[in-house]
């Protein structure tokens, strides 16, 4: 009867035991399948909101080239006096050798008011007039006008004169009086955007596609299928989310998930309110997910050998205790896989630094004092697309972990965060009785220094590389927005790229 009675109390124990393992091998599954899942989508999310940025620097690019342009002494005098033939001349000439230096131009020119052509890219169009009807013609106008002194940004659209794909915009010339005296034009092939955006491979998501489409009326700007460029979209989740941001002007993320072609497709975008264009990053659902199934898969087979370990100990009652430690160690096991999970959403695999999504764990929420103020430098890597581009991914590799290496050299007892694709953000807190904002201008300007002197690359010989440093110094509560200050910064200093620290205090 003992025998019997301490037979089923060690069964009932197996069982307690087996039914635990089960719970937690579940519970362990789901939550690194959701973790899992959820570092996928925030991995497509980020990749489309760094093309997005690469969209807007390349438009915006042609912007200061149309700026530039029209502040020109040849086009300012020709506008002044348009009959001139010295003038002309000369505006001609000057027209052509600017062409010269800009990279997939479709064509560029001055005209007057009414767009009677007085110099362009093409000799041949001079002298024809570009909108001849009224209409037409005065909603151009209008437009310009409506912008000032900034430039009118006709969208990305088929040229009628190449019948390919242009990034199209103009702008106004003013005489002394605020008077328009005529305007210039500009169209920049998308080709070369086009291909950057394809040449940045996307590890884990090789079978994704960029679309990219006008939210005022759902027409594709870009699509796969190039059939598609130009026509409206019938899917309902884009006209949807264009609906929904009609009247949005701020920058907008998130994602959706539509089926096509017998197949379920993950779409993640972010909204340029700039220009009114929703970009789109899409990818087969079984490809985002892939590293979650595979994680469950790993998991249901962890748990079938947990059962069946436990199932095979029932009938070894003597080695019970040894059992048990096994089954400790497995689970310890699983709780620092999971916290290894929990770690790589927050540190950057390449340069060893924390990413954003560790900026904003960090300082959200925390607070400075004026006697301990925390100071952000962000140094923007200028044209990194490009280098990837031109030198390799292998160089731009290299430039990243050697961007961070200097930093740490330089910037002491602080933090350093990959916010972007191209930029890092140096976060340290000092006591103001012993660093000065002087001392801090004077750290970034030594690492700006030293991050431009030309360098030995492993593969590429000796290269310079140029970069953008704003700095703000912040007391009271801290959050992400920062970052957005810092980049505010960058991108409204024209001499930016030339050296020149801005330096912004934050207060309170």
């Amino acid at each position: 009867m003992k025998d019997r009675k301490r037979l089923s109390t060690i069964s009932i124990i197996l069982i307690i035991e087996l039914v635990v393992m089960i719970i937690l091998s579940l519970v362990v599954t789901k939550t690194i399948s959701s973790t899992t899942r959820n570092s996928s989508m925030d991995n497509m999310q980020t990749i489309t909101n760094e093309r997005a940025h690469i969209i807007q620097t390349y438009v915006e690019n042609s912007e200061k080239i149309l700026q530039y342009y029209s502040k020109a002494e040849q086009i300012t005098n020709l506008l002044k006096d348009p009959e001139n033939s010295l003038l002309q001349a000369k505006a001609q000439t000057y027209t052509e050798s600017y062409s010269n230096d800009i990279k997939n131009l479709e064509g560029i020119y001055v005209s007057e008011w009414n767009t009677h052509v007085l110099a362009h890219t093409n000799p041949e169009v001079v002298g024809m007039i570009t909108r001849k009807d009224p209409e037409p013609l005065k909603q151009l106008q209008d437009a310009m006008l409506s912008v000032g002194n900034d430039v009118y940004d006709t969208g990305i659209i088929i040229s009628p004169a190449s019948g390919k794909q242009i990034v199209s915009m103009y702008k106004a010339v003013y005489d002394e009086s605020g008077q328009p005296i005529g305007l210039v034009g500009l169209g920049i092939f998308t080709d070369q955007l086009v291909n950057t955006l394809n040449e940045l491979k996307i590890k884990g998501v090789e079978e994704s596609m960029y679309t990219m489409v006008n939210v005022a009326d759902t027409k594709y700007i870009f699509n796969n299928d190039s059939d598609l460029i130009g026509s409206t979209s019938n899917n309902k989740s884009i006209k949807k989310i264009c609906l929904q941001l009609s009247d949005a002007n701020a920058k907008t993320e998130g994602s959706f998930q539509y089926k096509q072609n017998g197949k379920t497709y993950i779409s993640t975008y972010t909204y340029i309110p700039k220009y009114n264009w929703l970009l789109m990053l899409d990818d087969t659902k079984d490809e985002v997910y892939s590293l979650s199934r595979l994680m469950r898969t790993y998991m249901a087979i962890f748990g079938i050998a947990i059962v069946g370990l436990v199932i095979l100990f029932s009938f070894i009652t003597k080695r019970q205790e040894k059992i048990n430690q096994k089954l400790a160690n497995t689970i310890i096991k699983s709780n620092k896989t999971k916290e290894s999970l929990y770690t790589a959403m927050f540190k950057d695999v390449l340069t060893d630094v924390r990413n954003r999504i560790a900026f904003s764990m960090d300082f959200e929420g925390a607070n400075s004092t004026e006697e301990r103020p925390i100071y952000f430098v962000m140094f923007n890597i200028v044209n990194f697309s490009n280098i990837n581009s031109r030198y390799g991914n292998d160089t731009g590799d290299w430039l990243l972990v050697r961007t961070v290496d200097i930093l740490n050299q330089i910037f002491k007892n602080s933090r350093i965060y990959r916010t972007g694709s191209d930029e890092f953000v140096v976060a340290l807190q000092v006591i103001s009785a012993e660093r000065k904002t002087g001392d801090i201008l004077g750290d970034a300007k030594e690492a700006y220094q030293r991050l431009t002197l030309a360098q030995q690359t492993p593969t590429m010989g000796k290269i310079s590389f140029n970069y953008k440093v704003s700095v703000a110094r912040k007391i009271g509560p801290i959050n992400t927005s920062v970052i957005t200050v810092l980049k505010s910064m960058l991108n409204k200093n024209p001499d930016s790229e030339h050296g020149h620290i801005d330096f912004s205090d934050l207060g309170s």
